[in-house]
């Protein structure tokens, strides 16, 4: 997440870019590329990659909040070669996907693209994992909290999330100078409606797979055992010991136990 240090905004939280990087390991998966329509009239881009022959679920990918999914891909694109298909989505103003983000906005588009994901004819009989990272997963939380057919969701997975913006927010201004004093007056002028902590109680019955970096540099590890703590049963946090933000997958053994846990939730009827 980039810094924050001035007025609370929402805005300040999302860093779209809008020109999509060449990337030729994306297309050698050769993804279908899929649009869908938001309630409010934003129409939405998303890649859909297939696993062949025979797809084990479909996982969801709510990612960061920088550039888009060109780049946010590259740090799943081995789950498609682990038997699972992916869909990722931008978010609206990332990308090709229309419109300028905002926190209430996006929360409509992540819940369009769960929908969305759930009615492919391509995806629709399959059971979705939900898998967010940095921002999106705060998104996720909320997503998935809210979702009135939670038994179409095998398992929520949160990866490098703050708990709060205001808190995560309150925390970039206290490591400015200029800011420190005002950290938490100025925290107030962020809106906390869609905090995951507020909702991650919500989430059950779906089980809940937390992973945070020890040293994460960005969203210290307190935010993810915060997040443990408000979250009910079934619930699983794993710490990893990579060094930067969102790297767990980089580790060989953790993505070995996550194609354990995935296999685990998604064959559960």
């Amino acid at each position: 997440m980039a810094l924050l240090f001035s007025v609370g905004c929402s805005s300040l939280f999302f860093y779209p870019q809008k020109q999509e990087k060449f990337n030729p390991l994306t297309w050698l998966f050769s993804p279908e590329d899929i649009y869908f329509k938001t309630p409010d009239g934003i129409t939405l881009h998303g890649l859909l990659f297939e696993a062949n022959p025979q797809a084990l679920g479909t996982i969801l990918i709510l990612h960061g909040n920088g550039e888009n999914l060109s780049t946010h891909v590259n740090s799943v694109l081995w789950l498609v070669k682990e038997g699972f298909n992916i869909f990722i989505f931008d978010y609206r103003g990332y990308g090709t996907s229309e419109g300028k983000p905002n926190l209430k906005g996006v929360h409509i588009d992540a819940e369009e693209a769960l929908k969305t994901v759930l009615n492919l004819p391509k995806t629709k009989d399959k059971r979705v994992v939900v898998l967010g990272q940095s921002i999106g997963g705060a998104i996720a939380v909320y997503t998935v909290a809210s979702f009135p057919h939670k038994e179409r969701i095998a398992a929520l997975v949160i990866d490098s999330a703050f708990s709060s913006y205001r808190l995560i927010a309150r925390e970039k201004l206290g490591t400015f100078f200029l800011t420190w004093p005002f950290q938490y007056p100025l925290s107030f002028l962020f809106n906390d409606e869609y905090s995951p902590v507020k909702w991650i109680d919500k989430v059950a019955p779906v089980p809940v797979l937390i992973i945070h970096g020890v040293n994460d540099p960005v969203v210290p590890i307190h935010h993810g055992f915060l997040l443990y703590e408000a979250a009910l049963m079934p619930k699983d946090f794993w710490k990893t010991s990579m060094p930067g933000h969102i790297m767990a997958f980089a580790d060989e053994e953790v993505r070995i136990e996550f194609v354990h846990y995935l296999s685990e939730y998604l064959n559960k009827p």
